[in-house]
């Protein structure tokens, strides 16, 4: 040791130093390199275990090695040795800077601690707040921004009127707009969340806010399952319509865009499930009463979560709330997408753009601000493919044609998302996508997809469609329906064609058994097409609505209650009220779903007694017949010639519809 002690004194200072502080600095790059390393769970573990050794090797071989060259004086030996340990310390600090960088990213995707909840108070534009007025709230105590923050900001602002509590969010803003109350507590979002009804399209400008509360919140984390992204798994992506970037993870939003998808890893098969926003269901934490799935939304994300799981029959894993805006973020930070845009088929918004254009008004709603483009296929930059996500009143399909655009734009993008091979290009596309979307992924969740993105890319370079997406497609009908008194036109669901769309996501995710197609028939003229799960099937149940009884029959109010389970009740009412023996009013409105009543009042009109014009002096003998002889046995007695089909309305069969769609020129969204 003192022959070395000597040695090392005698050797050149300046080489000496570097040798030093090059083997410090290595030290430390490796240190940071190692923390860096763990970060990256699940990916190529044993890489990164023989990385680490190696360096680990050469760190030893530097140490002694150089040393002893420094020691001899073979100073060229010792540069070439230097230069290499300076350059290995150098990869591991910039290696260390983008793994860093790359998990921060992923970890703010998951990481959203708080979440800020508001409510307002708010009234028709014309209405003033007086102690004897009644303002209306929610009776749902799990409601943050209906029920919680409303009482609290009651008390805050010593608000003394009388509160009048509603089972949902129409109901209350039926009662608002009917003047029924004077303020009604919704979340701030209310604007996004209603506009969409024909009804209350111009809710921004009919009402005003009187009194605002907010308040930060830990985020209630929504875990259904530990899965590994490995295995077959559920995501649930629902589109959130801010006219701002970022996001506040629970709070109320718009359920006009809900999209399940199930992917299958091993198999690298997807299936994409887009849900009518006006499909009529019951919403699981509005005590199943049955409403429009995107209603679901107001009460938050779990609740559209709960909502869809009991809807499809399928668990849903993970969910993933996505900003429409931040959408256009995404899309410029991929250089834009190839998608083939479809054309048009409504002949008053053909009239109105021309042949082969879509328009559609741009990211704020602006109509006169419009963004057109050509079909066909189509390089779309962001606003462009925002646009053509959100159309749906050039199409006769009206929101079917607009879920069909949304599953080509979602295809589209994540095709272009594994062409990039650079870190710069991964790194806007995290930063567009981190700041614009909500997950229940943890961060450990979202590193453990890495292999199964490594096998797409394989497959990619080899020529192959890196996944293979099975489209369905919801058969549905007319439903005219009474929500909250309103006439509003929803979407009931062939049973069987979701059976289909749900059969085909159970065998994805290996829940069951696919059964073999034995037989098969092709045309070699005919260009083959992939199946479309559930299109075309329009058979079981369907939910009926009370019918217009007004005019009916008696026989015919109790059959159909008897045909829905629905205790028909019979009340007279005085003469003069209407057609002798037939129905004159209804209890229940007419569009009400049937399966949400038990019982059902009609109301028939009496008919008048004759007056008695008799004279004293005709003879007694002739002036009657008995009372038994006078009365009539049944309806067709007291109006000659009808029948009970006559005085049919043709509004019983209002709760029947075909598959077609109304059209309509509403607010989208």
């Amino acid at each position: 040791m003192k022959i070395l002690w000597k040695k090392i004194k005698r050797s050149n200072k300046i080489a000496l130093t570097i040798y030093l502080i090059t083997t410090i600095l290595f030290i430390i790059s490796y240190i940071f390199f190692i923390k860096s390393l763990l970060y990256l769970v699940g990916i190529e573990t044993i890489i990164r275990v023989i990385l680490l050794l190696l360096l680990f090797i050469w760190f030893l071989v530097y140490f002694l090695f150089g040393l002893s060259t420094l020691l001899v004086k073979h100073f060229k030996k010792f540069i070439v040795l230097t230069i290499i340990n300076v350059l290995l310390g150098s990869l591991m600090i910039f290696a260390s800077i983008i793994i860093n960088t790359f998990y921060s990213k992923i970890d703010m995707l998951s990481s959203q601690e708080y979440t800020l909840y508001t409510t307002n108070l708010i009234a028709l534009t014309e209405t003033e707040l007086t102690t004897s007025s009644k303002i209306g709230m929610i009776n749902n105590k799990q409601d943050i921004e209906g029920y919680i923050l409303a009482n609290t900001l009651k008390n805050k602002e010593n608000l003394e009127q009388d509160v009048i509590y509603y089972d949902d969010y129409y109901s209350m803003l039926d009662a608002l707009y009917n003047k029924e109350v004077a303020a009604i507590f919704v979340s701030s979002n209310y604007e996004v969340l209603f506009s969409g009804e024909e009804a209350y399209a111009n809710i921004a400008s009919d009402t005003k806010v009187l009194y605002k509360y907010s308040e930060k919140m830990k985020t209630k984390t929504i875990t259904n399952t530990n899965k590994k992204l490995t295995e077959p798994f559920t995501m649930l992506l629902m589109g959130v319509d801010s006219e701002i970037d970022g996001m506040n993870a629970n709070a109320a939003f718009n359920g006009d865009t809900l999209m399940l998808i199930t992917f299958n890893p091993k198999t690298l098969a997807a299936t994409i499930f887009s849900i009518p926003r006006d499909t009529y269901v019951p919403i699981a934490c509005n005590n199943n009463r049955y409403n429009k799935i995107n209603s679901a939304a107001a009460y938050g994300t779990e609740c559209v979560i709960n909502t869809i799981q009991n809807m499809v029959n399928v668990p849903i894993d993970y969910y993933a709330k996505i900003n429409f805006n931040g959408a256009i973020d995404l899309v410029n930070a991929l250089d834009g997408i190839d998608v083939e845009v479809e054309a048009p088929n409504y002949s008053y918004y053909i009239s109105k753009y021309g042949e082969g254009v879509l328009c559609e008004s741009d990211a704020l709603r602006d109509m006169t601000n419009l963004v057109c483009m050509n079909t066909g296929m189509q390089h779309l930059n962001g606003e462009q493919a925002l646009a053509y996500a959100r159309n749906r009143h050039g199409f006769l399909e009206s929101d079917l044609a607009r879920n069909r655009h949304q599953q080509q734009i979602i295809e589209a993008m994540a095709k272009k998302m594994l062409q990039k091979t650079s870190f710069a290009d991964f790194e806007k596309i995290l930063d567009a996508i981190g700041k614009n979307i909500s997950t229940n992924l943890t961060t450990n969740q979202l590193l453990s997809f890495y292999q199964t993105l490594k096998d797409m890319l394989i497959k990619g370079l080899k020529g192959n469609d890196f996944i293979t997406i099975q489209k369905t497609y919801l058969e549905v009908y007319s439903l005219p329906i009474v929500i909250g008194g309103m006439n509003v036109s929803a979407l009931g669901y062939y049973e069987d064609s979701l059976a289909a769309i749900t059969e085909a996501m159970n065998v994805n995710l290996e829940l069951k058994e696919e059964e073999m197609i034995k037989t098969f028939s092709y045309d070699y003229n005919e260009q083959y097409t992939m199946a479309v799960i559930g299109k075309g099937i329009t058979s079981g149940s369907k939910l009926t609505t009370v019918p217009n009884f007004i005019g009916n029959t008696v026989s015919f109010a109790e059959e159909w209650g008897q045909a829905n389970g629905v205790t028909i009740n019979k009340e007279f009412t005085a003469c003069g009220t209407g057609t002798p023996g037939l129905i004159s009013n209804q209890n229940v409105s007419a569009g009400t779903l049937a399966k949400s009543i038990t019982n059902l009042t009609i109301y028939i009109s009496e008919s008048c007694p004759t007056a008695n014009n008799e004279n004293d002096n005709q003879p007694s003998d002739n002036t009657s017949n008995s009372t038994e002889e006078n009365e009539p046995s049944d309806i067709t007695d007291i109006i000659p010639g009808l029948t009970d089909s006559s005085v049919q309305n043709e509004n019983q069969d209002s709760n029947t519809s075909d598959n077609s769609l109304e059209d309509s020129e509403n607010t989208d969204e």
